[in-house]
C-alpha cells in the first residue's frame, strides 16, 4: 500500500450539476420500531400532544432530511391506505406480511403529514402507492383523498377527518421493488410496466404535474437487472420522471477492504442505469431525460436479518418488534460517507435519494422506548453533507494511490467530491479507505475565490469498531483536524486512516 499523495484539481468551469435538495431524503416504513417508539410514542416524556417524540424531531431537524418516503418499502405492497385515516381508535389491526408483524395503524397518513410539518418546510412528502396487492383504482382514491381541495366524497372525507387543507403530495412512487420475488404481488417486468403505465396515466388525469417514480431493480445483482429497467421504461418512459435504485452494503466473510470500496459498485450501478435509460430514450427518439431516484441506500447487515427471519413462528405476529436495529461502527460510517460522495458525484442524474431508514431500523437515529434518543456514527456524515453539500458539484477526477480488493479489483484509496455554494465557498468531502495509513492530499484550486480553510472535520477513531450506544451515546463524534492549509491556490491536508473528512473553504 503506497503512501504517495492523492491529488485532484477543482475549477468552477467544470461542474457535474446542481444538487437537488431531495438528494438528502430519508425513509419511514412501518417496519420494526421506525414508527412506533421511534418517531411516534404517546406517553413518552418528550411526546407532544400528537404523540410525536420531540427529542427525535430535534435530531431529525439536525440531520437535515428533506424528502421523506412513506409508508414503504415492502410494507406498501400490502398497504390499504384507508386503514390509516380517520379516528385512530377505530382503525383496523392488520397482518403485515412483509415483516411478519401486526400493524395497528395508530400512526397513519394524517400523522405522517403532521410529522413532516413539524420537521420543517424542507421536509417534503414522498408517497408510495400499493401496486402489489392493489392497482389503479386504489392509487386514484388515495390521490383524491390526499390532494383534492374538496367537494368530492374522498376529499370531503379528509376534511371530516380533521384535515381541511390538501396534503399537496407531489412526489409518488409507483410501488416498491416489484422485481423482487420476496415482494407481495411480485410481477414480471412486463406485468409491472403495464400497471405502472396505467397508474401513471390515470394519476396525471387528476394532476398532470405529479412527479412519478417507476420501480427499477432492487440491486445491480438482480438477475433481471438492466433488462427490467429497459422493459419497464419501454412502457412508462413518457409517463414517469424517475426510475428507482436500491442498494445496501455489508462486509462479506470479513472482507473489510472490499466493503470500504462499496461505492465502486454504487457508482457503476448509477452509471449503468443512466446508460439503460438513455438507450431507451434514444430508441424512442425522445429528448426527455429520465432521472434517478436512489430511494433506498445504506449500510445494512442483511445477513443478520436473514438469520433472524428464520426464527419467527407462524403464530408470532408482534407489534413493533426490534428488527434491523444495526449498531453502526466507525468503519460503517466511513463506508456510509463514501456512498454519500457517490450520490453527489452523480447529482446531474440522481435528483432524489432516500437514506433507509430514519429511526431505529438501519438508521442514523436510535431510541429507547420511554428513554433516550441518540445519534449513530452514520448520523454525522449525513448531517454534514446535507448542511454543506448544497450548490454546484464540481468535477473531481482523483489521482490516488490504490489498493487491491477481492470484490472490485484495484480501488482508489481516496474517494472525494466537492460542492461550491452560491456564496462561492467550497466544501470538499473525502474518504481515506486505508485502514492503517494516513493519506496526504493536495487539491489545486483554479478560478475559485477561496482564501482560507474554515475547518477540517474528520470522523475516525483508533478503534475502527467504535460505536455509539445507549450507554455511550457520544463515544464517536467528529473532531477537528489541525495542519490543513490553503496557500497559493493549493489545499494541503492529511486524511487520517479510515476517515470521513469535511474540509470547508471560504
Amino acid at each position: 500500500m503506497s503512501r504517495t499523495t492523492a491529488r485532484f484539481a477543482l475549477d468552477p468551469a467544470f461542474t457535474v450539476g446542481e444538487v437537488n435538495p431531495r438528494l438528502f431524503g430519508s425513509f419511514v416504513e412501518h417496519l420494526g420500531r421506525c414508527v412506533y417508539t421511534g418517531i411516534f410514542e404517546p406517553g413518552h416524556p418528550s411526546a407532544d400532544e400528537s404523540g410525536l417524540r420531540n427529542d427525535v424531531l430535534e435530531l431529525v431537524r439536525e440531520l437535515g432530511v428533506t424528502a421523506l418516503r412513506y409508508p414503504g418499502g415492502n410494507f406498501v405492497s400490502g398497504y390499504k391506505w384507508e386503514d390509516s385515516v380517520g379516528p385512530a381508535d377505530e382503525r383496523p389491526r392488520r397482518l403485515d406480511l412483509a415483516w411478519h408483524s401486526t400493524e395497528t395503524n395508530r400512526f397513519g397518513l394524517s400523522e405522517y403529514i403532521a410529522f413532516l410539518k413539524k420537521v420543517g418546510p424542507q421536509a417534503e412528502p414522498m408517497m408510495a402507492v400499493n401496486l402489489g396487492t392493489r392497482g389503479v383504482a386504489e392509487a386514484l382514491e388515495l390521490q383524491e383523498y390526499a390532494n383534492h381541495f374538496g367537494g368530492t366524497a374522498l376529499s370531503d372525507l379528509r376534511v371530516a377527518h380533521g384535515d381541511k387543507d390538501p396534503f399537496g403530495i407531489r412526489l409518488w412512487c409507483l410501488g416498491n421493488e416489484m422485481d423482487g420475488p420476496w415482494q407481495t404481488g411480485h410481477k414480471t417486468a412486463e406485468e409491472y410496466g403495464r400497471i405502472a403505465a396505467e397508474t401513471a396515466r390515470a394519476m396525471r388525469q387528476i394532476d398532470p404535474g405529479v412527479e412519478l417514480v417507476a420501480c427499477g431493480s432492487s440491486s445491480q445483482a438482480m438477475p433481471t437487472f438492466a433488462e427490467w429497467e429497459a422493459t419497464v421504461l419501454k412502457e412508462t418512459y413518457d409517463l414517469v420522471d424517475y426510475i428507482s435504485l436500491h442498494a445496501y452494503y455489508e462486509p462479506v466473510d470479513g472482507d473489510i477492504d472490499s466493503f470500504l470500496a462499496s461505492a465502486v459498485d454504487m457508482e457503476s450501478f448509477i452509471e449503468n442505469v443512466v446508460a439503460t435509460c438513455d438507450h431507451v430514450g434514444a430508441k424512442l427518439k425522445s429528448k426527455k431525460k429520465i432521472n434517478l431516484s436512489f430511494d433506498e441506500w445504506n449500510v445494512w447487515y442483511l445477513s443478520r436479518w436473514e438469520e433472524q427471519a428464520t426464527t419467527f413462528t407462524q403464530d408470532d405476529w408482534p407489534e413493533a418488534p426490534r428488527l434491523l436495529e444495526d449498531n453502526y461502527s466507525v468503519t460503517d460510517a466511513v463506508v456510509f460517507g463514501s456512498l454519500l460522495i457517490a450520490l453527489l458525484r452523480h447529482a446531474d442524474r440522481v435528483t432524489v435519494a432516500c437514506l433507509a431508514q430514519l429511526v431505529n431500523v438501519i438508521a442514523p437515529i436510535m431510541t429507547e422506548p420511554g428513554g433516550a434518543a441518540w445519534r449513530q456514527t452514520t448520523f454525522f456524515p449525513f448531517a454534514q453533507a446535507s448542511k454543506y453539500g448544497r450548490g454546484q458539484v464540481l468535477d473531481v477526477r482523483v489521482d490516488s494511490p490504490t489498493y487491491e480488493t477481492k470484490k472490485y479489483g484495484e480501488a482508489d484509496l481516496l474517494h472525494a467530491t466537492a460542492v461550491r455554494a452560491e456564496d462561492g465557498s467550497v466544501t470538499v468531502f473525502a474518504v481515506n479507505r486505508s485502514r492503517t495509513e494516513p493519506l496526504p492530499l493536495e487539491v489545486a484550486l483554479g478560478g475559485l475565490e477561496v482564501t482560507r480553510v474554515v475547518e477540517h472535520s474528520a470522523l475516525s477513531d483508533a478503534d475502527p469498531d467504535a460505536r455509539n450506544t445507549l450507554a455511550e451515546p457520544e463515544r464517536v463524534v467528529p473532531h477537528q483536524v489541525d495542519g490543513t492549509t490553503l496557500a497559493d491556490g493549493r489545499l494541503t491536508a492529511t486524511l487520517e486512516p479510515l476517515s470521513w473528512n469535511v474540509i470547508r473553504l471560504a
